[in-house]
């Protein structure tokens, strides 16, 4: 057997990645193995995911194969990071892995992994629709072959920024976290119209279709976003009565405070 990517752990961001790379035929289903914790996670991606990959159980004597993949996508929680116990394979080449875990830095990647060159990434749940946002950090022995191949990984599922290590704890707060949050947005926004007699479902679409075309607006002209909020903001009108009520609320500082907590909780996982 030659597979050439190892996914260890196949959450939805996982099979985001795989999928992306064998729709585009950058990889043939043969090429990738999988291991998961549980017979059960086995059997419902055996039945369920649309490509046939090997995919083994974590304690089965198939999963040993894992360690010989030139490459490999770390993507269990971090809680879980532990539990991962390297083999040694008969090699004299020292391979890659690249680890989509919160917070987890390079530096204890190596120390847990220390027959490869380790790279950190962090991504975004849009990944499931090619709508990613991935930062990527590299450790200093990965070569520039292997940087050619993880690139082409996450570029085909979204936008691909390279960081210095120290960026990518904000990074993740930005990205990955702020979905959340904006999902919260749209879900309070839309309750605020069903309190204003729409139904909910009418209320959180015209919601969603109002953010995307502000964002693209903003994208496509090139407008500030102070630009864009004057544009829409008449004296005594009800732009700024709804402003004048978030500013009392202390809306835009807990939008930071957000960000700025997220950004530390990553950092305790290292």
């Amino acid at each position: 057997m030659s597979e050439k990517l190892g996914i260890i752990g196949f959450g939805n961001i996982a099979q985001a990645i795989a999928t992306s790379l064998l729709e585009k035929n950058l990889l043939e289903p043969e090429d990738i193995i999988c291991l998961v914790k549980s017979k059960k996670s086995v059997e419902e991606i055996k039945n369920n995911y649309k490509y046939n990959i090997n995919i083994f159980e974590s304690i089965s004597d198939d999963s040993k194969r894992i360690w010989n993949c030139p490459i490999k996508l770390l993507s269990v929680k971090p809680q879980q990071l532990k539990e991962i116990k390297e083999l040694k394979v008969n090699s004299t080449k020292r391979n890659t892995m690249i680890s989509i875990l919160a917070g987890v830095s390079i530096d204890r990647l190596k120390n847990q992994f220390p027959n490869h060159n380790c790279a950190r990434a962090v991504t975004n749940i849009p990944i499931t629709i090619g709508k990613g946002l991935t930062g990527i950090s590299w450790g200093q022995e990965i070569n520039n072959q292997d940087k050619i191949f993880i690139r082409e990984i996450f570029n085909n599922s979204g936008k691909l920024y390279e960081f210095p290590e120290e960026y990518l704890d904000v990074f993740l707060a930005l990205t990955s976290s702020a979905p959340a949050i904006i999902a919260l947005i749209i879900e309070s926004l839309a309750d605020g119209g069903l309190s204003g007699g729409l139904q909910k479902n009418l209320s959180e679409e015209l919601v969603i279709e109002m953010i995307l075309g502000t964002v693209l607006l903003l994208r496509d002209s090139k407008i500030s976003t102070s630009d864009l909020k004057n544009k829409v903001t008449s004296p005594a009108g009800t732009t700024i009565s709804a402003l004048r009520v978030l500013e009392e609320r202390s809306f835009r500082s807990a939008l930071m405070e957000s960000i700025i907590e997220a950004t530390k909780k990553s950092k305790t996982f290292k």
